[in-house]
C-alpha cells in the first residue's frame, strides 16, 4: 500500500461536520480514478478501499455523480476505483478491481435507468446519452437493484451502499409506471446495507470514515440522508401513526403541515413534548441548521405498509403526502414503512452543504474528461455539459411532476462567486479545443442562486411544499443582485467570448428583477431562451404547482422589451406538458387555442411521465390530490391514462401537424366544438376537403425557431 494513498484518521469519532477540515493536501490526486488493475498498479495500490459501480460511462467531471463522490473520497485519503457499465449478466464484471476493503457504492448513474430506457409511452429508446457512442443497452433495467445483487455475488460480506436518483426516488414503496403497479422499496430488492438519498457527500463521508475506524455497517442506523432495513422501531423513538398527522387525535395535536411556523417555539406544543426534546441526544455529528427545539429526532412516523398502499390507492396518496411533508432537514422526522416482516427506516434528510463545502466539492482536481479508455468515442451527455458550470443545487419550486426537489431538496446550496470564476478559468485554460463559449451557468433552476428564506428559524420550521406557489412567499429573498454580478464578472473574463444561460428559468422570480432580465436578454441569450409555462389553464397549473399564465405574459413582455432595447431579435421557446394529472380534453383544447392565437407552433412535445415518488405520480396512480388532506371521499383528479387520450392531448399541442388533424377533427366533433374545424382564422384545424393545400404548406415550411408574425415557434 502506497503511503500517499493510505487513509489517516483522528482517534476521536469521525465527523462529517467540516469536510474541508478532513482534506489532505499532501495526497497526490490521480489523473483519473482507476478502472482496471493495471491503473491501480500504476498508482501503487494493492487494493481499493471503495469501488463505485455505475451505469454511466466514467466522466471525471463535477456534473457526473460518480466523479464527484469518487474525488471527494479520494481527497479524504481513500483509494477509490470505478467499475463503469459492467456486464451485469454475471458477477465476473464486478471482480475486475478485486475486493474493496470497505464497501461497494452502487449507482444507476445520472439518470434513472427506466427513464433512460423508455419514453413516456413506454417505448424503448434507441440511444443512451451517458454511454460512449450513445449506444443503448449498456445498463440493465432497474440498474441499482441488479448491480447491488451482483456485488453481493462477487464478494460476500462486503457492505453494499446504494445511491443515485434511482435509489433516492425508490426509498419507500412507490408507483412504478413501467409495470403499472406499486413496487416495494428498492432496499429489500437490492439487498443493500444502506441507501443514500439526495446528494450524498455528507452521508458517504461518514459511512467511509466510520467503516475505516472499524465500526460495523450494522451500527450505522443513525446517519441522516440514509435508509435501511430494521426488524422493529429503534429504541428511544416515539412512534406516531401517519393518520394522526392528517387527522389530529385527542392526545397529540399537530399543527397544519402546510402552515408557516413563525417562531421556533411553535415547534413544540406542550410542556411534555418540550421535555422530550431536551432529553434527546443528537448522536449524529452534523452541522447545526436549526435550534434544538425544532429537532424532532425522538419521533418516527409510521406510514401505511407496502401491502396497504399497494392494495389501496387512497392510502398510497396519503403516504406520498406525508413523505413530502417530512423533507425539510430542519424539522423532518424519521419515517418507517412495513414491508412484510421488516421495516424500511428513513432517517431525516442530510443537512445541506455550506458554501465552503460546495466550493470544496467543485474545487477538487477533476480532469473534466471522459476516462482515457474511451478514446475518441463521443459521450453525448458529456458533450452537452463539458463547457457548462453548475453554480447551485436544489429547487424550492416544488413542481409536482419534477423529481429535483425530492432528490436535491428545497434549500438552495450555492457556490461562492470566486469558486465559479475559478472553474470558468479552468475550463478556459485546460479544456481541449475550448472556443471561448461557456454553454451554461446554472443548475436545476437558472435563477435561484443564493436565494433563501429571510429567516433561518422560519426556514427550519416551514413545511410548505413550495416557496413560490401559489405566490412567492413573503419570507423569500428574491434578490438577483449576486447572480447579476456573477454574470457580469464572468462575461468580462479574458478569453471568454460568451456566457449562455441554458438552465430552465423561473420566470415568476425573474420578473421581480427587471435588471436581471435586461442582463439576461442583452448578454446571455443566443436568440432563443427556453422557458416552461407547462400549461395555460388554472386547474392544471394548480395540480402542477406552477404560476398562472399571467406570469409568463409579464415575463415575455419584459424580455421582448429588453431584447428590443439591446437591438436583438430574440424569442422564447416555451415548453408544455400533455396529459398531466388533472388535465381534461377541454384544458388541452384551450391550450391549443392559446398557442394558435399567439402563433406558437411547438415542434417537440412532452407527455407526462410518472416518475417514482413525485407528487404528480401519486395523483396519476391514486386519482387523488395529495396537496390536500387525503380521505376516501377527498378531491379526485381526472387523469389521462388511456393511450388514445394521451395521444389526443399531444395532438392538441401539435395542432398544426397534418398527421394530427384526423384525431383532432374526431375529438372536436365529440366535444361539440365542430365550429373549430374549417379555414377561418378562429379555426384550429382545416376540413378534410381543405386540408390538402395546408398539408403541402406544412411540409414545405416545417416549424423552425423563426417566429411568424413576430412570435416564436418552439423547437
Amino acid at each position: 500500500m502506497s503511503d500517499t494513498c493510505t487513509p489517516t484518521f483522528t482517534p476521536e469519532k469521525p465527523s462529517p461536520i467540516n469536510m474541508m477540515a478532513r482534506f489532505r493536501p499532501d495526497l497526490v490526486a490521480s489523473a483519473q480514478l482507476p478502472m482496471n488493475i493495471a491503473e491501480m498498479q500504476q498508482l501503487g495500490w494493492d487494493a481499493c478501499d471503495i469501488i463505485i459501480v455505475s451505469g454511466d460511462a466514467y466522466v471525471d467531471h463535477p456534473s457526473f455523480g460518480m466523479g464527484v463522490i469518487g474525488r471527494v473520497l479520494e481527497a479524504l485519503g481513500f483509494r477509490v476505483g470505478i467499475i463503469s457499465q459492467p456486464d451485469w449478466k454475471s458477477a465476473d464484471g464486478f471482480r475486475i478491481l478485486g475486493k474493496p476493503n470497505l464497501f461497494f457504492g452502487v449507482t444507476a448513474g445520472n439518470m434513472d435507468s427506466m427513464v433512460n430506457h423508455y419514453t413516456s409511452e413506454r417505448r424503448i429508446r434507441s440511444d443512451d446519452a451517458y454511454t460512449p457512442g450513445g449506444l443503448a443497452g449498456k445498463r440493465p433495467d432497474r440498474a441499482v437493484t441488479v448491480y447491488a445483487q451482483r456485488c453481493r455475488e462477487a464478494y460476500k460480506g462486503v457492505p453494499v451502499i446504494i445511491g443515485s436518483i434511482e435509489a433516492s426516488l425508490r426509498r419507500i414503496a412507490q408507483y412504478d409506471y413501467w409495470s403499472d403497479s406499486v413496487r416495494r422499496s428498492v432496499l429489500p430488492d437490492a439487498k443493500a446495507d444502506l441507501l443514500v438519498f439526495g446528494n450524498g457527500e455528507r452521508q458517504i463521508i461518514e459511512i467511509a470514515q466510520r467503516l475505516a475506524t472499524g465500526e460495523s455497517i450494522k451500527q450505522m442506523g443513525n446517519i441522516r440522508g440514509t435508509a435501511l432495513m430494521r426488524s422493529s422501531v429503534a429504541e428511544g423513538y416515539q412512534e406516531i401513526d401517519s393518520t394522526e398527522i392528517d387527522s389530529p387525535g385527542k392526545l397529540i395535536k399537530h399543527s397544519n403541515p402546510y402552515a408557516m411556523q413563525q417562531t421556533s417555539s411553535q415547534g413544540c406544543k406542550t410542556e411534555q413534548s418540550k421535555e422530550k426534546h431536551r432529553e434527546v441526544i443528537n448522536i449524529v455529528p452534523q452541522p447545526r441548521l436549526m435550534s434544538r427545539s425544532l429537532l424532532t429526532e425522538s419521533t418516527v412516523i409510521r406510514l401505511p405498509s407496502f401491502e396497504a398502499v399497494k392494495a389501496d390507492p387512497v392510502l398510497y396518496a396519503h403516504a406520498s403526502r406525508l413523505l413530502h411533508l417530512e423533507t425539510n432537514p430542519g424539522n423532518a422526522r424519521a419515517l418507517v414503512q412495513r414491508h412484510g416482516t421488516r421495516d424500511v427506516w428513513l432517517n431525516p434528510p442530510a443537512i445541506p452543504l455550506s458554501t465552503s463545502e460546495m466550493d470544496f466539492v467543485f474545487g477538487l482536481p477533476y480532469s473534466r474528461l471522459p476516462h482515457l479508455s474511451y478514446g475518441q468515442q463521443r459521450i453525448p451527455a458529456y458533450d452537452m455539459i463539458k463547457h457548462s458550470v453548475n453554480i447551485m443545487r436544489g429547487c424550492f419550486g416544488g413542481c409536482t411532476f419534477c423529481s429535483i426537489t425530492e432528490h436535491e431538496g428545497r434549500i438552495i446550496q450555492s457556490r461562492s462567486e470566486a469558486s465559479i470564476i475559478h472553474e470558468i478559468e479552468q475550463i478556459r485554460d485546460k479544456t481541449p479545443a475550448f472556443s471561448g463559449i461557456i454553454s451554461d451557468l446554472g443548475g436545476p433552476t437558472a435563477n435561484m442562486y443564493r436565494l433563501a428564506c429571510k429567516s433561518s428559524d422560519i426556514e427550519a420550521a416551514c413545511r410548505k411544499p413550495s416557496c413560490v406557489f401559489p405566490d412567492i412567499c413573503k419570507n423569500l429573498n428574491t434578490d438577483h443582485a449576486p447572480l447579476i454580478h456573477l454574470y457580469r464578472r464572468a462575461r468580462t473574463l479574458p478569453g471568454i467570448k460568451r456566457i449562455f444561460i441554458a438552465s430552465g428559468l423561473r420566470y415568476d422570480l425573474a420578473v421581480t428583477s427587471p435588471e436581471y432580465i435586461e442582463e439576461l436578454a442583452t448578454h446571455h441569450v443566443g436568440g432563443y431562451l427556453k422557458i416552461a409555462p407547462e400549461h395555460t389553464e388554472e386547474g392544471v397549473l394548480n395540480k402542477m404547482m406552477k404560476p398562472g399564465i399571467g406570469s409568463f405574459d409579464r415575463f415575455k413582455k419584459m424580455f421582448d422589451d429588453a431584447s428590443r432595447k439591446a437591438g436583438k431579435k430574440q424569442y422564447l421557446i416555451p415548453y408544455f406538458i400533455a396529459a398531466h394529472p388533472g388535465t381534461t380534453d377541454n384544458d388541452m383544447l384551450n391550450l391549443a387555442l392559446w398557442l394558435k392565437s399567439n402563433s406558437f407552433k411547438p415542434d417537440q412535445v412532452q407527455a407526462f411521465l410518472p416518475s417514482p415518488m413525485a407528487t404528480a405520480s401519486a395523483m396519476y396512480y391514486s386519482e387523488r390530490n395529495p396537496l390536500k388532506k387525503i380521505t376516501q371521499t377527498s378531491e379526485t383528479v381526472s387523469t389521462p391514462k388511456r393511450k388514445k387520450q394521451r395521444d389526443l392531448h399531444k395532438a392538441f399541442l401539435r395542432y398544426h401537424d397534418p398527421d394530427n388533424w384526423p384525431l383532432l377533427r374526431e375529438a372536436l366533433k365529440k366535444m361539440g366544438r365542430g365550429a373549430l374545424i374549417g379555414s377561418g382564422p378562429e379555426c384550429l384545424v382545416p376540413t378534410e376537403n381543405g386540408a390538402s393545400r395546408e398539408r403541402e404548406n406544412f411540409r414545405k415550411h416545417k416549424p423552425t425557431h423563426q417566429p411568424s408574425k413576430g412570435r416564436k415557434k418552439r423547437s
